[in-house]
């Protein structure tokens, strides 16, 4: 009962972007890996026996109210710029990545009614927790990108390729609302530079990230879901503005 993307398999390091050792390295100390997977595995093995009530009653609740699985799973692209299949619970249509992106607006109509409950509360990424188990993700690191955008990133931003991708990140969490600020616009034209200001983001935290920023980020995300705020016009001015130009200096005569 799992839905897939489309051509997963014709997804190569060439369409990824990099292979693992082209890309420059966020360098962290062995323990320190050690220590955070350790802490991954403890964690997600608790949430995954605390929470399969819960898990049982979503799945039961997707599979009711609308046709198709229960799951999907999408190609992304994790570390070492390697793809893999990260899960959910499907939040739209049978088949929905036939008619649009994979980034969506919140006002895509693709999306169901139970899905936008799922997606409003992040319960839709619960499944990811079997990710974290299997070494593709952890509970903190950059939200992965399926790999058509990946194409967009520059040397820097590949960067973020260097580390396991996470289900929450402090990237994840300002941007917590991005289908609403995403909603009536061309998702082409207007989620570049969302990513590109997600990823700078991303990098900023990974040059100084450390175990306890890690937890100070999972309980951010904990409060950040029981909010409501919406994302303000200055937000969305800010993001989807022109480049400012650059002024021109003249000399003048005189002073020559």
């Amino acid at each position: 009962m799992v839905c897939r993307e489309m051509n997963h398999k014709t997804v190569t390091p060439e369409q990824t972007g990099k292979t693992r050792e082209r890309i420059k390295q966020f360098n962290l100390p062995p323990q320190r890996l050690d220590l955070k997977r350790l802490f991954d595995l403890v964690v997600s093995i608790a949430m995954l026996v605390f929470l399969l009530p819960l898990l049982l009653f979503i799945a039961f609740a997707v599979r009711v109210t609308s046709a198709g699985p229960v799951f999907f799973t999408g190609v992304r692209v994790g570390y070492g710029g390697q793809p893999f299949r990260m899960i959910k619970f499907r939040t739209m249509v049978k088949d929905a990545e036939k008619f649009g992106y994979s980034v969506t607006a919140g006002d895509d109509p693709r999306i169901t009614r139970i899905g936008r409950l799922l997606r409003r509360t992040k319960l839709d990424e619960l499944p990811a927790l079997v990710n974290v188990l299997k070494g593709d993700m952890s509970l903190v690191g950059p939200r992965p990108e399926t790999p058509p955008w990946i194409h967009l990133y520059t040397p820097e931003e590949r960067r973020v390729l260097s580390v396991r991708p996470g289900i929450t990140s402090l990237a994840s969490i300002q941007y917590r609302h991005e289908e609403r600020l995403l909603a009536g616009k061309e998702i082409k034209e207007a989620y570049p530079p969302v990513m590109r200001h997600k990823l700078r983001i991303e990098i900023d935290y990974l040059r100084k990230r450390s175990f306890f920023s890690d937890l100070k980020v999972l309980a951010m995300t904990f409060m950040a879901i029981s909010q409501k705020h919406t994302p303000t016009r200055e937000r969305a001015a800010l993001i989807f503005r022109p480049p400012p130009q650059k002024k021109r200096h003249w000399k003048n005569k005189a002073d020559c």
